[in-house]
């Protein structure tokens, strides 16, 4: 991408050299990817089955999850293009990271507390264990929480990931780069599903039950109190060892008078226009490949209380329900795992295939898992006939081991999609615009899943049958991806690139 032509990105730009890293130095570099992803796991995992035990009805839980995509399409692309330019003393990268990661811990502990806070903002006197009604308070507090945790979110890890692409820029593949990140989101998973499937923080901290709050709420607190621990502690360590030098920005200076990470607003959309052609071809690949994943995302959980564990949210079968959520979130912690041991062997597989014959085949494995989920479902609540699944209290133990099994091998293409993406995306932008188009990448993210949180619930109460609609739309997304993909995406094997900083070092001599 010839920087030289395009006249928002100033040519008067000094890049200091950079620094060799091995990739020893490289991995811990990333370990905030792990701490950000730690926080995510416990909102996927936990926070859909939390939103309705306050009474938010299960056809409009999609809606709360509206704040996601809104954040990710406003964010991202204007963090990662500032997240260029910036000239704090802390370098290009760190600042947004180091914000991003301190709104999280507040966010989630605004969440983890909503039904303590909504009792003194006047929602029902009622012990948790006897209310069953809405909590209205509650839910707004939590709703507040959610919003912000989503836009802290976007802010830290999109510089998160350009840092990683800055870093390894001109030593490694760039795919190489974003498979540790890869690898320490898969690390975050195992935590955070771990501490998310555990159901005995009430016990070993008494104290976070409440009158407002039982058991399945206190374990919620517990899981967000480690993750403001988890993020602080890998924070810090990411602070410590990836050094960034400061930018100097003579054309920042002269326009706005002062150093820092403030720019001509107006450049943001300059910059927009000359993305290359082929960045938005994979910007086109990444939205429909989203839209396949979003259902299993956002409900997988809810699957495993609702269609194999056959439970309710709320009524007599609360407690298999949240069984079921529990035992989701070990299927997310074992996924996990297979997504950290496969995330390793995702470059060397782009080498040999190429990144989009790599991309295809994983969304060809995804349409074979979410088909058999689906089928799976139907069979386990026999086509969801309500006098077959009133007087069940629990999985069929066959089945409950088929849906442990999906939830591991999804692991494998998920490898794919939490690395490959970027990896095309960072070697299309090349000379460094990794931030910008990182973060306009996240718009192909965000778009897909702001179409299911609208048409999930609608499609759910029209048809009656749970998950399964959500999941069934996530199986045609994927095959189509797997084709688009090979039709689509720029042939790129991740070979090793150029150091781009001393050239444009000198070019300023």
């Amino acid at each position: 991408m010839d920087r030289e032509g395009d006249l928002s990105f100033p040519n008067n730009v000094v890049y200091a050299a950079k620094q060799v890293y091995s990739l020893r130095r490289l991995f811990f570099a990333c370990m905030v990817a792990g701490g950000i992803q730690y926080a995510w796991a416990l909102q996927l995992s936990l926070l859909s089955p939390y939103s309705q035990s306050l009474g938010i009805p299960h056809h409009h839980v999609s809606l709360t999850w509206i704040c996601g995509p809104i954040a990710g399409f406003v964010v991202p692309p204007i963090v990662g293009y500032y997240s260029d330019r910036c000239t704090a003393m802390m370098g290009r990268r760190r600042p947004f990271i180091v914000a991003g990661c301190l709104i999280i811990c507040l966010s989630v502990m605004l969440i983890g507390f909503s039904a303590d806070i909504g009792r003194l903002l006047g929602d029902t006197k009622e012990h948790c264990t006897t209310s069953t009604g809405p909590r209205w308070a509650a839910t707004a507090v939590y709703i507040v929480g959610f919003w912000f945790l989503n836009f802290a979110n976007n802010a830290a890890q999109g510089p998160a990931r350009a840092l990683m692409a800055d870093l390894s820029a001109g030593n490694y593949m760039p795919s190489v780069g974003q498979a540790i990140f890869c690898g320490w989101m898969a690390i975050g998973n195992v935590l955070g599903y771990m501490a998310g499937a555990d159901g005995e923080w009430h016990v070993w901290l008494p104290w976070l039950k409440t009158a407002a709050c039982c058991e399945a709420c206190a374990n919620l607190k517990g899981a967000f109190l480690t993750a403001v621990i988890v993020i602080i502690i890998s924070t810090s360590i990411t602070m410590y060892i990836a050094e960034e030098k400061q930018l100097y920005n003579a054309d920042v200076e002269a326009s706005s008078g002062r150093r820092g990470c403030i720019c001509r607003f107006g450049d943001f959309f300059n910059s927009l226009k000359n993305l290359p052609p082929s960045m938005f071809k994979v910007l086109a690949v990444t939205a429909v490949t989203w839209l396949a994943w979003f259902p299993f995302i956002q409900y997988g959980t809810d699957w495993m209380g609702r269609e194999i564990y056959h439970g309710e949210p709320q009524g007599p079968k609360v407690a298999v329900y949240y069984a079921g959520v529990r035992e989701g979130a070990v299927g997310l912690l074992l996924s996990s795992m297979c997504l950290l041991a496969a995330s390793f062997n995702t470059p060397h597989l782009c080498g040999r295939l190429t990144s989009r014959v790599v991309w295809s085949l994983s969304n060809f494995i995804l349409f074979g898992i979410m088909t058999a989920m689906v089928i799976l479902g139907l069979v386990s609540t026999k086509g969801y006939n309500a006098s077959f699944t009133a007087g069940l209290t629990g999985p069929d133990p066959k089945l409950r081991v088929i849906a442990l099994s999906l939830f591991v091998l999804i692991g494998i293409p998920q490898a794919v999609l939490f690395s490959v993406p970027w990896a095309v995306a960072s070697k299309v932008a090349d000379d460094g615009g990794q931030g910008l188009a990182i973060g306009v990448l996240n718009i192909g993210i965000v778009v897909p899943q702001l179409i299911i949180v609208l048409t999930a619930g609608p499609i759910e109460k029209a048809f009656g049958k749970g998950n399964t609609p959500a999941f069934g739309i996530g199986c045609a997304f994927a095959f189509i991806c797997a084709v688009l993909a090979l039709i689509l995406l720029p042939k790129t094997r991740g070979t090793r690139g150029t150091s781009n900083a001393t050239a444009m070092a000198s070019r300023e001599r």
